[in-house]
């Protein structure tokens, strides 16, 4: 197949307006050139993408598999962009840094800020996985530093300590669970839940840990952030499951009963996670620093 970057944009363009002269117009070519463009780019596939109507045109199949994958591309061109402007901008390290729902949402933001703050010539890739996700890339070498709440047996790291913190379930006030102090997980599935998007470390271990139960757990809606899972619930959507340091926040401002579960997992102590830690890079190494307040002897 032959064509370019423009012969895309030009079909993306057609195809979001339905119309070729207004699509060619969105990119600053001819109608004459976007029409012959677009002969060529078809005759390339070897199929017709779209469809020429009286006031208008539309989309092949073939057409919305193009579209789907042309968005895809521009996609994957913008993250690169962005990934190497700081270069450009004199950033001369970089970290990766896979981190659980927990410490992502709840502890990492004010971490990083001042990391970033002592550092403004690192940049920082962080990612959301599950705890175990995230020992096995930190001993394979994928990831250099991890924060986790679990860790895998048999897997060569060392794990530093960084924080403390308890899963708890939320309620609202009037909801019959709301008189409890302590209850077991078991107790609480028969309930709908509100939890965070499929696919978040939390909500994977959530269910896993219904899964251990033989049970299945009701989620009635799934939102982005524990704010969102905080305030769904106090509006009485359903239960939720979160740490206990994100109720700090909201419960001044949002009805809320905070019961404690009676379970050896609800415990979340957040732990570093590295392969070796006198092998990190530099920037690296300062990360764990700033997170675990600690200091490495001079190499």
């Amino acid at each position: 197949m032959h064509y370019d970057l423009t012969d895309l944009r030009l079909f993306v363009a057609i195809a979001e307006a339905r119309n070729l002269t207004r699509g060619a117009e969105r990119v600053h070519l001819a109608a004459s050139s976007a029409s012959h463009r677009i002969r060529l780019l078809e005759e390339s596939t070897g199929t017709p993408l779209l469809v020429r109507q009286a006031r208008g045109v539309s989309l092949t199949r073939a057409g919305d598999v193009l579209l789907r994958h042309a968005r895809q591309v521009f996609a994957q061109l913008e993250q690169m962009h962005a990934d190497l402007s700081p270069y450009a901008k004199g950033v001369r390290g970089h970290v990766s840094l896979w981190a659980n729902t927990h410490a992502t949402h709840a502890f990492l933001p004010d971490s990083l800020a001042t990391f970033l703050q002592r550092h403004p010539q690192v940049g920082i890739s962080l990612e959301e996985h599950t705890s175990p996700e995230v020992v096995l890339a930190v001993a394979r070498g994928e990831v250099e530093v991890g924060v986790v709440a679990d860790t895998v047996a048999g897997a060569e790291v060392e794990l530093i300590p960084y924080r403390a913190d308890r899963l708890v379930l939320i309620a609202p006030p009037d909801h019959p669970l709301a008189r409890r102090a302590r209850t077991a997980f078991a107790e609480v599935l028969d309930y709908p839940f509100v939890m965070l998007h499929a696919g978040s470390a939390i909500h994977t271990f959530t269910m896993n840990a219904a899964a251990a139960l033989g049970r299945h757990l009701e989620v009635r809606i799934q939102v982005r952030s524990f704010e969102a899972v905080c305030r769904m619930v106090s509006a009485g959507v359903g239960l939720g499951l979160v740490p206990r340091s994100v109720i700090a926040e909201h419960s001044q401002r949002l009805p809320l009963a905070v019961v404690e579960l009676e379970e050896p997992w609800a415990q979340r102590d957040l732990q570093v996670c590295v392969r070796k830690r006198e092998l990190l890079s530099r920037f690296a190494a300062d990360l764990v620093d700033c997170l675990t307040g600690s200091r490495l002897e001079p190499r």
